[in-house]
């Protein structure tokens, strides 16, 4: 058994994992891909505004080992969780049935479909060490392993730029959650040692260097164990709330509000959409700050970044936790340069950059702190840029 994530969750290595299709399905699969998760550094809820984010591609996958099937028969099965072998068809994708991680592959399977994709009826078998419930895209993760399968199975020849398209289609008009591009944009597109800038109206896409280890710094998630939904009321509130804002300020997207606007913003909008707005532009300044920085100067340059956006989150947007700011300010007192929640919000996890000597200090004073407050023990481990999607076998 090969290493496992932050959760205990298993992961199987490539041999396992083949041998556990074959036993499952009765024939050895096509090909094994897999895709990574992702932390988002700074540049929270920017995405669906057109503005910029700054995620990369951590070293915990998803993978899926695929055969295609004569007919329109899907057959799939995680090597997780209590959900047996689940059964569709092909050619009649319907949302309201699919339950549990099996919409998003086959959110991928309806989204290729409605691109022209002629998709038989597929075996696969998902294993994953991206933590789940914790902001860091296992979900894309599931579907951008399942896409870059298909893609290459089906020959689609679509580029990069259309997975992302077409897996977020997915999520919005399948899976029903009204989220961005970054997600599968860093899961389709990271490269070790770099994070990905991107910029959202255009798709423009930077590779930053962001290598916290070679300048003695470790960047550690903390994953509070409070669950999120992307597709719960919370999420769509605030991308309402900020479309809201962009429609009376009569700008296409709040990409296109800067800093020096505000002023005149804050005349024209109620009080809490205001705030969205707020967090929003100042987002956008800090994700551009850090760029700059990171090419400059480096990771220790951008602390500073880190709580301002947290603070933004949690005054302006409202969408964290009292187990994030706990997480948070712990994590700062006990020796971080910066932390912040990361991700959608209301839950998830936590990043904090620091020290590698004073990593078990943050680790344990975290630990001890949620001890105190009565919260679940988090689970805290250390992340590191890592490759975007691909095939293994």
């Amino acid at each position: 058994m090969s290493n496992s994530s932050g959760t205990g969750t298993p992961a199987l290595d490539l041999d396992e994992l083949r041998s556990r299709f074959t036993e499952v399905f009765g024939a050895v699969p096509d090909g094994v891909w897999q895709a990574p998760g992702r932390v988002n550094l700074i540049g929270e809820h920017t995405d669906y505004n057109e503005g910029f984010v700054l995620p990369f591609a951590i070293d915990r996958t998803a993978r899926v080992a695929v055969r295609f099937r004569a007919n329109s028969a899907v057959r799939m099965l995680s090597t997780f969780g209590n959900q047996g072998l689940t059964t569709a068809d092909a050619h009649v994708l319907d949302p309201a049935t699919a339950r549990g991680w099996t919409k998003y592959p086959l959110g991928v399977l309806w989204a290729l479909q409605q691109r022209g994709l002629d998709v038989p009826g597929l075996d696969l078998l998902l294993d994953s060490d991206v933590p789940r419930g914790a902001g860091l895209s296992s979900s894309h993760a599931i579907e951008c392993a399942a896409i870059l399968a298909v893609n290459e199975l089906a020959g689609g020849g679509l580029s990069a730029h259309d997975m992302v398209q077409a897996t977020q289609r997915a999520e919005n008009d399948f899976v029903g959650a009204p989220t961005g591009i970054m997600d599968q944009s860093a899961s389709l597109l990271g490269a070790a040692g770099h994070a990905v800038f991107l910029d959202c109206r255009d798709q423009g896409v930077r590779l930053v260097p962001f290598d916290a280890e070679a300048s003695g710094l470790v960047l550690l998630v903390i994953d509070t164990k409070v669950s999120h939904s992307h597709s719960d009321g919370g999420y769509a509130a605030r991308r309402a709330s900020c479309e809201l804002g962009a429609d009376v300020l009569g700008v296409q997207a709040l990409r296109d509000v800067g800093l020096a606007d505000l002023e005149e913003a804050a005349g024209l909008l109620d009080p809490e959409t205001f705030r969205r707005v707020r967090h929003v532009v100042t987002e956008n300044d800090r994700v551009l700050q850090a760029v700059e920085l990171l090419e400059r100067t480096g990771p220790e340059a951008i602390g500073g970044l880190l709580d301002a956006s947290h603070a933004s989150m949690r005054d302006d947007f409202e969408i964290s936790c009292p187990e994030l700011d706990l997480a948070v300010d712990t994590a700062r007192s006990a020796g971080s340069i910066g932390s912040r929640m990361t991700g959608g919000g209301f839950g998830g996890s936590a990043i904090a950059l620091a020290p590698a000597g004073a990593e078990q200090e943050v680790r344990d004073a975290v630990g001890r702190a949620f001890a105190r407050a009565g919260y679940t023990a988090p689970d805290i481990f250390r992340v590191r840029p890592a490759a975007g999607a691909r095939r293994l076998a």
